[in-house]
């Protein structure tokens, strides 16, 4: 039974991404006991065998398969699997880092969790040294922490990457580099089998996998499910919604979101001054902002991928604001709030340009759970499921391409709405 101890799925959490990868693993151990009993459940009235019995046979045979000599858990009870790898982290005072695995991960599937965008400090060596990390720093430690695991030995290495690091920097304009390219093949030379990420900045970061597989994730569904909670998306008291793509990059996106809420969608036109760099949420390129739709009297919804210095955001919200929309909502899939971006936002909130920001956990932002104008869904859950499925062979199709469970989550607040009639 692979849903039980020992398993040869291991979690290697790189220092910036321990939190998101704690999350992940409490999902895993819930998945993995609910499918060990449902599935010992089918088995044993397919076989007629009484319960306890299957059980300590599951174990057994379990106990069989492994070479370890040494087995852990009981021998009649369901066994949870551990999945953390004691792993340690040494930070040296010149910036170096280096990663050592405490046991033995031969063999095993191994998932390497590496949040880049966390930029609050983090305890290295044993808690002595508080240290903050810049995006360079973290991917760094996962470049270190990809050949300790492949020095000792795993049998395949997945990168869970909640925000995938360079994004960015996918096209070429003049002499640059396609650093997120660059990354792509150093992966792969690493024998890098498998990444999964979040809201890629781009789609087109996949071609630059010869042999990796990229899971491109979307949290679109935590979305909607948030803003039914803020928005009355049904029934008789029905808001008017009306879904506003930030600019022409993120149509797609939000065409997305018009069509499984059923609702119109409008589009913000921006024209920029490239001569121009944007400095932070103030200082933007941004020449002159037209509307192409009505927000007139209306609740308008904009999603976006990620959020870096909010210049752009800000300015779109108060654009919507002043065109006569009653809420103005955002969603982001990577709420990186750089710079002084979250003061910038509580500036805003307080003037009424905008009513709520939905973004994700994907980014680690303790700081931001306290503010009445931001919500955060958690994505831990979808990742725990996306690991599990690609662990043992099972389809992601309806996970990648999540329109069919959206449309049953409007049905059910629309059934809900019409027999509260």
């Amino acid at each position: 039974m692979p849903y039980s101890e020992p398993t040869n799925l291991g979690v290697v959490a790189c220092p910036g991404g321990a939190v998101f990868a704690d999350e992940v693993i409490a999902h895993l151990r819930h998945m993995y006991k609910h499918r060990f009993a449902l599935k010992s459940d089918v088995i044993s009235k397919r076989y007629n065998l009484e319960k306890d019995k299957l059980v300590q046979d599951i174990n057994f045979r379990n106990d069989l398969a492994t070479s370890d000599l040494v087995v852990r858990g009981s021998t009649d009870k369901y066994r949870p699997p551990v999945f953390k790898i004691n792993t340690q982290f040494t930070w040296f005072a010149n910036g170096e880092v280096k990663a050592e695995l405490l046991e033995c991960v031969r063999g095993k599937d191994i998932y390497i969790f590496q949040d880049a965008e966390n930029h609050s400090p983090i305890p290295m060596n044993g808690g002595k040294n508080m240290v903050t990390f810049s995006v360079n720093d973290h991917v760094m430690t996962l470049l270190v922490t990809i050949d300790a695991v492949q020095q000792a030995g795993a049998k395949s290495i997945t990168l869970v990457l909640p925000s995938f690091p360079y994004s960015r920097q996918h096209k070429k304009k003049s002499r640059e580099g396609l650093t997120a390219a660059l990354l792509c093949h150093i992966y792969e030379m690493k024998n890098v089998t498998r990444v999964i990420t979040l809201d890629i900045h781009s789609r087109e970061i996949v071609n630059a996998f010869n042999t990796a597989y990229l899971d491109n994730l979307h949290a679109s569904y935590q979305i909607i499910r948030e803003l039914a909670k803020v928005v009355n998306l049904t029934g008789p008291n029905k808001e008017d919604l009306v879904v506003v793509s930030p600019d022409t990059g993120a149509i797609d996106r939000n065409k997305f979101y018009a069509t499984g809420l059923k609702v119109p969608l409008a589009m913000i036109y921006k024209e920029r001054d490239y001569s121009v760099v944007t400095q932070d949420a103030k200082n933007t390129n941004i020449k002159s902002v037209k509307l192409l739709g009505d927000v007139q009297g209306k609740v308008a919804f904009l999603a976006d991928d990620m959020l870096g210095t909010g210049g752009t955001l800000l300015k779109a919200m108060e654009f919507l604001h002043n065109n006569g929309a009653t809420k103005v909502i955002a969603a982001i899939s990577l709420p990186f709030f750089t710079g002084n971006a979250v003061e910038l936002f509580d500036q805003a909130y307080k003037d009424g340009l905008f009513y709520r920001v939905i973004g994700t956990n994907a980014v680690y932002h303790p700081d931001l759970k306290d503010k009445e104008w931001f919500i955060s869904t958690n994505v831990t859950g979808l990742f725990a499921n996306v690991i599990t499925r690609v662990h043992h062979d099972q389809s992601l199709s309806d996970l990648l391409d999540n329109r069919t469970i959206i449309d049953k989550l409007i049905k059910k607040d629309t059934d809900k709405a019409e027999k509260s009639e």
